[in-house]
């Protein structure tokens, strides 16, 4: 009988690589075509991966936690029907193939370190992308800049990954004293405060592990705190007229489309629309700090709580080439995959800008931390109705009408005031400026 590889499927664009979570099966286990094997992780998004074909597992290659290239053989299958095979190999092309594992990439990583400590200066690629999980493990190791760009990435295009620092950790034999120049850059001075130490009662008190999503949140925002000086900016505006008309159309919207009206595709239109007055601020900082990236596709991510209390942001790609019904669609499909934990790598994503619509908890107004690599991100409050004094052309008057906060948090590297309040005011002018006789 023929012998099928599974390989790690490719799961987005700029994806090079996953860790296994879990095997479902073991070896010697029989398995179903399409039936789910193992569960693998890319950032926040955790992804089954189904079995190409009917057989028993004969083989399994990596085990949980490792982290496998997109592409990997990661174990072997004896097929039983080969007419539901999508991919077959011979016997003596998995014997004569070489099995990749951690240890043999490791062997190779080694050899070039050794091949770079004999020079006495880094041998760098200033234009390595470091993404925030590598930036957190170089922190915790003391690592600077120069040192963690100077390790060959063995991921797509290069890229740096976590198993290439570990390996390079593991043979580090920098003299990083000789490098004094780099150490005043990065050297942080000590601190006199000594953090109290947290007390807790064992049966009394309860002690919650962090799980891997959350631990991956609280390096981002950290990393995003440390790299971007925050500035929040706020602005009330009275959106009656959109309320009204969304509260007047949601069903006749629901009965033509069948999608739901919610507030968020509006919310989403009139940032898109802001984003084309002002494309500074969809932008993002280059690695070096020195070079301001200005993005073409407008990408809006809409953080979404989870069940779990944890929080993921999927992306409405070029959210201006839509109209109201495909965002509606796009938002209705993201937020419901979301909660039902069946996003995929690709539709969290690519973000250019984010919106956080902390009113949904009835939060009045925001400071929302950004979401990296962006250099802004908008917070929505709760819609409130309140008696205002409104010009009419008997005067003014005082009326109901639904107000709301708007708070915008900038990267001040790169965002000044001016954008930053421009945009702001622009997206409160486009939700202010509502059409109550607009057509669904």
């Amino acid at each position: 009988m023929p012998i099928v590889p599974l390989k790690l499927p490719k799961m987005g664009e700029s994806i090079s690589e996953a860790t296994i979570i879990s095997w479902l099966k073991n070896v010697g286990d029989t398995i179903e075509i399409e039936e789910t094997i193992l569960e693998v992780a890319t950032d926040k998004v955790d992804s089954e991966v189904p079995s190409p074909c009917t057989g028993v597992i004969t083989e399994i290659r990596f085990q949980a936690n490792d982290v496998v290239p997109i592409g990997e053989i990661i174990a072997l299958i004896d097929a039983t029907e080969t007419s539901n095979t999508a991919q077959e190999i011979s016997n003596e092309e998995v014997k004569n193939e070489t099995v990749k594992s951690p240890q043999v990439t490791n062997t190779s990583s080694s050899n070039n370190l050794e091949f770079k400590t004999q020079n006495s200066e880094f041998i760098r690629n200033p234009d390595a992308f470091l993404s925030p999980l590598i930036v957190s493990i170089a922190k915790k190791e003391n690592m600077t800049i120069e040192e963690v760009q100077s390790i060959p990435g063995t991921g797509a295009e290069g890229r740096i990954r976590k198993s290439d620092v570990f390996n390079y950790l593991k043979n580090r034999t920098y003299p990083l004293a000789s490098r004094p120049q780099i150490q005043a850059q990065t050297q942080q001075p000590k601190s006199s405060y000594n953090p109290p130490p947290i007390k807790y009662v064992e049966g009394h008190d309860t002690v919650v592990e962090m799980d891997r999503m959350r631990k991956m949140i609280a390096d981002h925002m950290v990393y995003s705190k440390h790299t971007s000086p925050h500035v929040t900016a706020y602005i009330e505006i009275d959106v009656t007229n959109m309320v009204n008309w969304r509260n007047a159309n949601k069903a006749p919207f629901q009965e033509k489309y069948g999608e739901r009206l919610t507030f968020t595709p509006l919310f989403v239109e009139a940032v898109a629309k802001a984003v084309i007055d002002f494309p500074g601020i969809n932008a993002s900082v280059s690695e070096d700090g020195k070079k301001i990236i200005e993005r073409k596709d407008i990408n809006i991510g809409m953080a979404t709580a989870l069940p779990s209390g944890n929080l993921i942001v999927p992306v409405v790609k070029n959210a201006d080439e839509k109209n109201l019904k495909g965002l509606a669609a796009e938002v209705n499909h993201l937020a419901n995959a979301s909660r039902e934990n069946k996003l995929k790598p690709e539709e969290i994503q690519g973000s250019t800008f984010t919106i956080s619509n902390v009113g949904t908890f009835g939060s009045l107004m925001g400071t929302p931390i950004i979401n990296q690599p962006e250099v802004a991100i908008l917070a929505l409050g709760i819609i409130k109705k309140r008696p205002e004094v409104i010009t009419t052309d008997k005067g003014d008057e005082i009326a109901i009408r639904s107000m709301m906060y708007l708070s915008l948090s900038f990267d001040h590297r790169v965002v000044d005031g001016y954008l930053g309040g421009s945009f702001l005011r622009k997206v409160g002018d486009y939700l202010e400026a509502f059409d109550p006789k607009r057509k669904i």
